[in-house]
């Protein structure tokens, strides 16, 4: 992994309050920190030219945006269709077709996910009911998905602010203090085999069906509403095919996608020398340029995932487009110093399981067992 040298300077705390105006945001609001959040002159230079330099990459394009769903939405329920009209041929071909299947659905999610930041379109009520519509194909209650990703970006490396919207992470001191139960819930929720076997399923499929009270009021009718046109349109797939056409459409598709949807947030954002703070020193900026991956893929995994291991660009303003990605990451220098990984060490990554709370490392089991 190529290690980060020079940061610009940033203020400690760059957006204080990132996800108490989430919908706001998300609809088509700034969703970047605002300049009153800069405390001093320095900071406030500082976050002016990064805003400035990045400005124009934050402009949706119909015509690209239009390229994304021909390339992504459609080319999914296009491949569904003759998936499961295949049956009737051969299983065996079905579950072929899963494989680029599985490709455009990710494309797919990368367009739902733009539309929660308000990015894919220029339009704010466009961006929510195309959000809304292809929520339902990715299994995901929008409003509230939305809020939880909203509250990610606005703590993504904070120490004293995890749990909402991350891959839960456990400091050193916080794993040996558990009691020997939870030590072994976490061990088995870091597993490889849970993360990225029934991770998936359940991060895709299962999780999203449920709410709770703690939930604000939106998010809550957000989960049942989709919950319901889910149950219809489940309902009537199963009602013309059968429930095992389903399963044998819809399952493998969504664990192949989900697979490498679960990675890739994976270790982008949890690599050796990511970034982790106290509140008090977190950083918007810092967290975006140091603890968020420049994932390089091959041409066909970039074109598949949207270009979104290009992390770096979207932490710092999730008001690009995806489509906007690349090139702002090719024009702007400050994007030219940041952390990179290669697939292999995507891969390399999965061994590392918690935080040096210290020096803000991630270590492998075995690094953590030395400093006990």
């Amino acid at each position: 992994m190529s290690r980060q040298r020079h940061v610009p300077e940033c203020s400690p705390h760059d957006p204080p309050a990132v996800a108490q105006s989430t919908e706001r945001r998300l609809d088509g609001g700034a969703n970047h920190p605002g300049k009153a959040a800069t405390p001093n002159g320095n900071s406030d230079a500082s976050h002016q030219f990064w805003r400035d330099s990045i400005a124009p990459h934050e402009q949706p394009s119909l015509p690209r945006s239009l390229f994304d769903l021909a390339t992504s939405v459609v080319p999914y329920l296009a491949l569904t269709v003759v998936m499961y009209l295949s049956l009737s041929f051969s299983v065996w071909l079905t579950l072929a077709l899963a494989v680029p299947a599985a490709g455009f659905l990710l494309r797919t999610f990368i367009v739902f996910h733009d539309c929660a930041h308000g990015s894919f379109l220029s339009n704010r009520r466009a961006n929510l009911w195309l959000g809304r519509a292809t929520s339902l194909l990715v299994f995901q209650a929008f409003g509230n998905w939305r809020h939880k990703h909203a509250v990610h970006h606005g703590t993504a490396g904070d120490l004293d602010r995890r749990g909402t919207g991350d891959v839960m992470t456990l400091t050193v001191e916080e794993y040996s203090s558990r009691p020997w139960k939870q030590r072994l819930g976490y061990r088995l929720f870091r597993n490889p085999l849970v993360m990225f076997g029934l991770g998936p399923i359940w991060s895709l499929m299962i999780g999203p069906r449920f709410w709770s009270r703690k939930m604000r009021r939106r998010q809550r009718h957000s989960v049942i509403e989709t919950n319901l046109v889910l149950m219809v349109i489940v309902g009537a797939i199963i009602w013309l095919f059968g429930v095992y056409a389903w399963v044998l459409v819809q399952v493998p598709t969504a664990i192949l996608a989900g697979t490498l949807g679960v990675w890739m947030f994976y270790v982008q954002h949890q690599f050796e020398d990511v970034y982790w703070e106290s509140s008090e020193q977190w950083s918007y900026s810092a967290a975006a340029l140091r603890g968020s991956s420049y994932l390089k893929l091959p041409k066909v995994f970039q074109f598949f995932s949207g270009n979104i291991g290009l992390h770096h660009v979207h932490h710092l303003s999730a008001k690009v487009p995806n489509y906007n990605l690349q090139r702002a990451h090719d024009e702007i220098a400050i994007f030219h110093d940041v952390p990179v990984l290669t697939y292999r060490d995507g891969l390399r990554s999965i061994r590392l399981k918690l935080i040096d709370s210290k020096s803000g490392r991630l270590l492998t089991w075995n690094e953590a067992k030395s400093q006990a």
